[in-house]
């Protein structure tokens, strides 16, 4: 049995790549950076960074979801943003509507490009769960 515990939304590049969408270790779970896409795995959005804030935000809710855990379970978000100096206030005030009265440790990056051409954002987190709390189903 292996020590972590690995989730998927099975979209093509998980495979391509080789990764998860998240990583549960005890009670630490790692998720990578999401994105604004469907279930099926097509990207919403372009051009408009709100949207894919928002949708980026709503996958990290599913993932979150699959642990059991919530928004205030997030010890540290990492945001990736193309054209930083555009979008900063935007990010900012994404993060707040999200978080609403929670404190996470919090890091904006600007960045050149992310892996699909139209994307301007993304979010990845690390998360504390209830260490009582069983493995996924």
């Amino acid at each position: 049995m292996s020590k972590f515990e690995h989730f998927g939304f099975g979209v093509p590049w998980e495979d391509a790549a080789n990764y998860s969408q998240a990583v549960r270790a005890g009670d630490l779970l790692f998720i990578s950076g999401q994105l604004s896409h469907d279930p099926e795995g097509n990207f919403l959005g372009e051009g408009d960074f709100n949207l894919q804030a928002e949708r980026s935000f709503a996958n990290l809710d599913l993932v979150l979801r699959r642990f059991g855990a919530e928004r205030t379970d997030i010890a540290e978000v990492n945001g990736y943003v193309v054209d930083l100096r555009t979008n900063f206030d935007a990010i900012l005030a994404a993060c707040k509507r999200y978080f609403g009265e929670h404190r996470p440790a919090m890091n904006v990056l600007g960045v050149e490009a992310l892996a699909f051409s139209p994307q301007l954002i993304e979010i990845g987190a690390t998360v504390v769960l209830d260490p009582d709390s069983p493995p996924s189903v």
